[in-house]
């Protein structure tokens, strides 16, 4: 059964596919005011792949790829 929709906000199902590999997909649920354009929800959810990329590289370079950390001490443990 479907959840109710908030008042005045839509779902949206963004699907991603790679240029390089267009047979690989990636889906992103969007939750957003129903006035919010498309390509305003497109540009934002490409910021946030982006951004995920740059922490996933960042992680493995520094070696935190390996470790769960769920908190600021023991990132902070870690590092030290």
């Amino acid at each position: 059964m479907a959840e109710p929709q908030e008042p005045g906000w839509r779902r949206w199902l963004l699907v991603r596919r790679s240029v390089s590999a267009p047979q690989e997909l990636q889906a992103y649920v969007v939750f957003a005011l129903q006035q919010t354009a498309l390509t305003e929800v497109v540009r934002v959810a490409g910021t946030r792949w982006t951004i995920e990329n740059g922490f996933e590289a960042a992680k493995g370079e520094v070696g935190l790829d390996q470790d769960e950390v769920r908190s600021w001490t023991g990132w902070y443990r870690h590092i030290n």
